[in-house]
């Protein structure tokens, strides 16, 4: 063999080492370990799968709404929505694992993942069927307005032009007041509030003349801080809340709905709303 040949079977072998190992280099692109690429057996399911997989539900709720959501005596959540939250996950399967969350930042909460649903009173309203999806309903309110026990001078709605109305920043009612309550009546002032107890404790101060809520939310707060108000006229609007959850998992939300009508058929739900409320549910929400 010439030299020339040894030359052509060296630069051969040479083109077929490098080729070799830039397949190589290839095939382990993106598992430092150098085995084959995979994915989290999650990345391809949906919520409920990785819910029931995680064994849990993580609600998102104030936890300052009484007798909603709230810290009981032994600093546990307690509450309507909690007793809620809890049976609907017993029936997906799961235990329900709360998270506390300032009602201001309730929706942004939600789509940053911290939190898979929330039962929280959130309102069902066209706005939010933007932002994120729904259950059926699990419950139907009554708004009224509500004042100091010596005001005689508001007993409707009409009677909040030149008025300071107190709210909760981001609800469903201070975008009744604002859009729909203003153009009505003419301009008043809103005050907004994170926490409903410190709008009843400005109220039973005189730093605001009124605000609304809903009738269920009143009494527990009332006796536990002996405010001197009450609740005035017929009330000025119905809202239904739901459990709400990210938008596109239909998956979930169908099973939300399947255990919240079993809780409705079999009674649960009924107990439940009479050991907070000290009566039946109204026909529309049993």
């Amino acid at each position: 063999m010439n030299k020339s040949s040894r030359y052509s079977i060296g630069l051969t072998a040479a083109l077929l080492l490098m080729f070799t190992l830039i397949l190589g280099a290839c095939g382990n692109a993106g598992n430092k370990d150098g085995g084959a690429a995979t994915s989290s057996p999650q990345d391809s399911s949906n919520l409920l799968e990785q819910i029931k997989a995680n064994g849990k539900l993580k609600v998102g709720l104030m936890g300052t709404y009484a007798p909603y959501n709230f810290l009981n005596e032994n600093k546990e959540l307690d509450g309507f929505d909690v007793d809620i939250a809890k049976e609907v996950a017993k029936r997906l399967g799961v235990e329900a694992e709360f998270v506390t969350q300032d009602w201001s930042g309730m929706i942004a909460g939600l789509q940053a993942k911290k939190f898979d649903a929330v039962v929280s009173q959130m309102t069902i309203t066209d706005e939010r069927k933007q932002q994120m999806d729904f259950s059926d309903p699990y419950i139907t309110n009554q708004v009224k307005i509500i004042v100091k026990e010596d005001n005689g001078s508001i007993t409707k709605v009409e009677d909040f032009k030149g008025k300071n109305i107190g709210v909760g920043l981001g609800t469903n009612d201070e975008t009744y007041l604002r859009t729909e309550l203003m153009p009505k009546v003419g301009d008043f002032t809103i005050k907004t509030y994170d926490d409903v107890i410190l709008s009843l404790a400005d109220l039973n101060n005189g730093r605001i003349d009124a605000t609304i809520n809903n009738i269920y939310a009143l009494k527990p707060i009332i006796e536990e801080n002996g405010y001197k108000i009450k609740a005035v006229g017929e009330p000025i609007k119905s809202d239904q809340a739901g459990i709400a959850v990210r938008k596109n998992n239909p998956e979930l939300v169908e099973a939300l709905n399947n255990a919240l009508q079993e809780m409705k058929d079999d009674g649960t739900y009924a107990e439940i709303f009479k050991k907070w409320f000290g009566e039946e549910p109204a026909d529309s929400a049993k």
